[in-house]
């Protein structure tokens, strides 16, 4: 080991230039790799005597932190460099990417107009549980148990063989019920929320759907008001000049019970594909409460009366937009969706 030879490697790490990072690492490798200059320095010398270890083993030791010291200062000065040349090549005048901002859904959109509408009736907003026991979706809405009528409505039973199982509620209007135990008349509601039926998804039918329910409970109130309230709706909703018509129904909870259809607004009442030549359009149901109903929950059928209606948002929203296809509002398809782009610009 001659001491020509380290003052060598001394120089050249001390005049080492390198321009990118694979010059850097090809530096390591050449004094410091396991087969690096410095590294045979260190093999070689590991054979001399005491003597000569005490005479080299600093100045050695010494070379290896200043090659260390070196290579971590050109790494330094190279990220340096690499990030003026970006911070250069970026235009901080130019506008941003413009980013893409979703849509509401058609049935968010309808959902909030019929809200909308009815609160400027007078009617606040009530809201329940979708997982529901048997007496406030059945039982206090005269659905006895064993009636044939619960045939209307299949059901997802979370616990059977309960004497109040738990379900998915098949209707808002267990919220109805909910609203007259806590409330005392009059009372004005709605009711919206997402539902479930047991049953085949199809073009016109889905096991998820969504609803809006009202309900009016006071003195005096009559059918007479329940179809101004429906007729009032249907303007709102449909068009200042839009008919209605009610049909005679059945429904466990109210009576009597009726159907209500609208007038196409896309015929006028001519007759159309959509409203299948009739001229009218299926909305909703609805009638008068069942003084039973209101007896379960502790309100005097003698002294108040009241009204109830049920609508589904789907319905509603196919009717408006000529939708087709019950299935297209839950497939997720942002072509679909596009189409009903509501979104406020930011």
């Amino acid at each position: 080991m001659k001491q020509e030879d380290i003052e060598k490697l001394v120089a050249a790490i001390r005049d080492l230039q390198c321009k990118t990072a694979k010059d850097i690492e090809d530096a390591r490798v050449r004094f410091l790799g396991k087969k690096g200059e410095i590294t045979a320095l260190f093999d070689e010398f590991r054979t001399l005597d005491k003597d000569g270890k005490r005479e080299f083993g600093r100045v050695l030791n010494d070379l290896k932190q200043a090659a260390i010291a070196k290579i971590e200062e050109l790494k330094s000065n190279t990220l340096d460099i690499a990030a003026a040349s970006v911070a250069q090549s970026e235009d901080l005048t130019m506008p941003g990417d413009r980013m893409e901002l979703g849509s509401r859904h058609p049935v968010s959109i309808v959902r909030q107009e019929i809200v909308d509408i009815f609160r400027k009736f007078g009617y606040d907003v009530a809201e329940g549980p979708e997982l529901e026991d048997d007496y406030h979706v059945f039982e206090a809405l005269n659905f006895p148990p064993n009636h044939p009528a619960r045939d209307m409505q299949d059901t997802f039973f979370v616990s059977a063989g309960h004497p109040n199982p738990l379900l998915l509620r098949t209707h808002t209007s267990s919220v109805q019920v909910r609203t007259m135990e806590k409330m005392t008349p009059p009372i004005r509601v709605i009711c919206p929320g997402r539902v479930f039926r047991n049953e085949a998804i199809s073009a016109r039918a889905h096991c998820i759907f969504h609803q809006v329910e009202g309900l009016y409970i006071d003195e005096g109130v009559t059918f007479a008001d329940l179809k101004q309230a429906i007729l009032l709706f249907a303007r709102e909703m449909f068009g200042a000049d839009s008919q209605i018509r009610m049909r005679p129904s059945y429904f466990p909870f109210t009576e009597p019970s009726a159907e209500v259809d609208v007038s196409c607004n896309i015929c006028k009442g001519k007759g159309c594909n959509i409203c299948k030549g009739t001229g009218w359009l299926e909305i909703l149901g609805c009638g008068m409460v069942d003084p039973n109903v209101l007896e379960a929950s502790g309100i005097d059928s003698k002294k108040y009366s009241g009204f109830a209606f049920g609508m589904g948002i789907e319905r509603i929203a196919m009717l408006k937009w000529q939708v087709n296809d019950l299935r297209h509002y839950f497939e997720n398809d942002l072509r679909f969706l596009r189409e009903f782009s509501t979104a406020v610009e930011v």
